[in-house]
């Protein structure tokens, strides 16, 4: 049997394949949380009970109206989404130019009403949601099984993260975006609608959560308390990438599910712990994050 470091190969691939897996749902929900920081200045704590709805939308979707997975994977991301644009309408502008406090407490309590509504309807023991036909079975590497379901998932993760930061960096709706939030008042002179600018960039970061959500339904049981246990870990994430940064957000969200991947392998104890103890060791070092702009 071939070892790497002591370790046998295929435990060791294997767990790359699942924090490389992690590291995906990681860069996804960073990714929004990241948009809606470094373009809004809202710190989203309601950003894990979105991932909830996605994946809870999937389940109900099919469940009630027999909804399949690729319908869910657009029409869940979307109705979460006009949710959020909601909330940013008739919510969080209220206090757009508030402290960044009042938004972090906003968005917390609407988690914790979230998660409460939907804890009562659903319980807490968890549903679940078959993976699609097409992604059943695996392709054997030789070193490790690749299950179909888990390479489309880090596949399709990587086209959104990228594809997203595209669009916000090198694509005119991305400078319209940047300027909207930066000086509203000059873009609106130049005839922008900034607020709508404004609802439509909350409600993509929403999407990208839920996005997220719809992934993981088939992996993980779904439950409304799935989006508290992900979410302090995805925003130590961003801290470390640097709040605000999209391509932080995204690299140091692989970065991080190999590096807690690899932790299980050879020092499981630390494996819980690890990505705090990059996030200390990082601020440290360098304040902003590893790809922030320093004040």
């Amino acid at each position: 049997m071939s070892m790497i470091f002591g370790v046998p190969v295929a435990v060791l691939s294997g767990q790359l394949l699942l924090g490389l897996i992690n590291g995906a749902f990681y860069a996804l929900l960073s990714l929004g949380l990241a948009v809606i920081f470094g373009l809004l200045k809202i710190i989203n704590f309601a950003h894990g009970a979105f991932y909830m709805l996605g994946a809870l939308c999937t389940v109900v979707l099919f469940d009630s109206l027999g909804v399949n997975y690729w319908v869910a994977l657009i029409l869940a991301p979307l109705l979460v989404g006009i949710f959020g644009i909601f909330i940013e309408y008739f919510l969080l502008r209220k206090i757009a130019n508030a402290d960044h406090i009042y938004s972090l407490l906003l968005t917390f309590g609407l988690a914790l009403v979230i998660q409460g509504v939907f804890t009562n309807i659903y319980g807490v023991s968890g549903l679940r949601y078959a993976i699609p036909d097409v992604f059943k079975g695996g392709v054997n590497l030789g070193f490790m099984f690749l299950p179909y379901y888990r390479a489309w998932v880090i596949l399709a993760a990587l086209v959104i993260c990228f594809g997203t930061w595209f669009m916000i960096e090198k694509t005119k709706l991305g400078s319209y975006l940047r300027a909207g939030t930066e000086n509203s008042q000059l873009m609106q002179a130049f005839g922008i609608n900034v607020p709508l600018l404004v609802s439509l960039t909350y409600g993509f970061g929403v999407m990208l959560a839920a996005f997220a959500g719809v992934l993981a339904a088939p992996i993980y049981s779904v439950t409304p308390v799935m989006g508290g246990n992900i979410l302090i870990i995805v925003f130590a994430v961003v801290v470390i990438g640097g709040m605000g940064s999209i391509i932080g957000a995204v690299i140091t969200g692989l970065a991080m599910g190999i590096i807690e991947g690899l932790t299980k392998v050879f020092y499981p104890e630390a494996s819980s712990t690890v990505i705090f103890l990059v996030m200390v060791l990082v601020l440290l070092v360098r304040p902003a994050g590893l790809f922030g702009k320093e004040a």
